[in-house]
């Protein structure tokens, strides 16, 4: 054996795993969009397994409230980039494989040339324009994507777009999730989420990806797994042998101008924003930074703050649902003067707490 091979000796004794075997994790190339809590766990069982090239794709910062989730980080560097601290991290970890960060944000211009470089694609994001436009982009690219989301006590895996042995391929996230509209479900820090259970979802993806480039066991192609963390009950629902949807190009998404609290706080300071409030009465009572008050579902599409004096930035707990206001208006008014906080009430804490 060779003396490379000697930390992954015991997977290789494994029945059917083999030097060979190795060997082919060592050539495979993995994409992992998102460092967060399903991204740490994934990224740190395939870089111990021995996947010879690990891509990590984030634009975040850590934060304190990442620290119960994502196991990677420490306190001492919050604010500093997740795929900077993943990287040195996971090489350190195991410096027989290469680790390429990409601190990049995933977008409808770059993700075709992002997945191209990779043999499989893990959609650890907890952003849902982001998983449409990796969905599409793998299946006009011919790669598949393993799929995890995470929600309070509830767990998704799947396995979208696998190559059938008759040429087509299987189900997608369209197949079951066909309206990106009608998706919008709180992300973790809004509507909560048990930390073990993006453990368990992590590592789950982290498995489906050794099982396709091994060739081992059954992979959850055409099929949905559902875990509930607190009966550690699951159930898998089988969706078809192959896709149903037809994807000819990438849907376009409109492009959310942003801005940082620290950009915020300094423009509020000289009077040059008009803020509003798109979350629930319940949620700015407890705590709110100003402005006007509108929840999500009573923002206008059409005409709302079209004539306001000044640029308006919407705001909510992490920034999720001020950009979906943005991207309401957006829709029927492009030129609205419009912005969302970035990361959102979250992050302008937290900057406060810094200075």
């Amino acid at each position: 054996m060779h003396t490379d091979f000697l930390r992954y000796s015991c997977q290789m004794v494994l029945p059917g795993f083999s030097e060979k075997i190795q060997q082919k994790l060592h050539n495979a190339k993995v994409l992992i969009a998102g460092a967060g809590g399903l991204g740490c766990p994934a990224a740190q069982y395939l870089a111990a397994l021995g996947v010879g090239t690990i891509g990590i794709a984030d634009f975040d910062t850590v934060s304190i409230s990442n620290l119960h989730r994502q196991i990677l980080y420490t306190p001492a560097e919050v604010g500093l980039k997740k795929v900077m601290v993943a990287s040195t991290k996971l090489q350190q970890q195991n410096p027989l494989i290469k680790i390429i960060p990409l601190d990049i944000k995933i977008t409808s211009e770059n993700v075709v040339n992002i997945i191209k470089q990779y043999d499989i694609v893990i959609d650890a994001t907890d952003n849902f324009d982001v998983k449409y436009l990796l969905n599409d982009a793998c299946v006009l690219e011919d790669k598949p994507l393993v799929y995890g989301a995470i929600y309070q006590y509830e767990g998704q895996v799947a396995v979208w777009n696998i190559l059938n042995q008759d040429g087509t391929r299987s189900s997608n996230y369209r197949d079951i999730f066909p309206d990106a509209n009608a998706t919008q479900i709180p992300d973790c820090a809004e509507g909560g989420v048990l930390p073990t259970l993006a453990g368990i979802i992590g590592c789950m993806q982290a498995n489906e990806v050794v099982k396709y480039i091994t060739n081992t066991g059954e992979i959850l192609a055409g099929k949905l797994l559902i875990l509930d963390a607190k009966t550690l009950q699951s159930t898998i629902i089988k969706i078809g042998r192959m896709t149903k949807t037809c994807i000819n190009n990438l849907s376009l998404s409109i492009a959310i101008p942003g801005i940082s609290a620290e950009d915020l706080k300094k423009g509020l300071n000289e009077n040059m924003y008009e803020l509003v409030d798109v979350r629930s009465n319940e949620e700015r009572e407890i705590f709110n930074i100003g402005g006007k008050h509108f929840p999500l579902d009573e923002i206008n599409k059409k005409k709302m703050f079209e004539d306001a004096e000044k640029p308006v930035v919407f705001y909510c707990a992490t920034g999720k649902r001020s950009e979906e206001a943005v991207r309401l208006i957006k829709k029927t008014n492009p030129d609205a003067n419009i912005f969302s906080l970035a990361g959102g009430i979250k992050t302008w804490i937290e900057k406060d707490d810094q200075g």
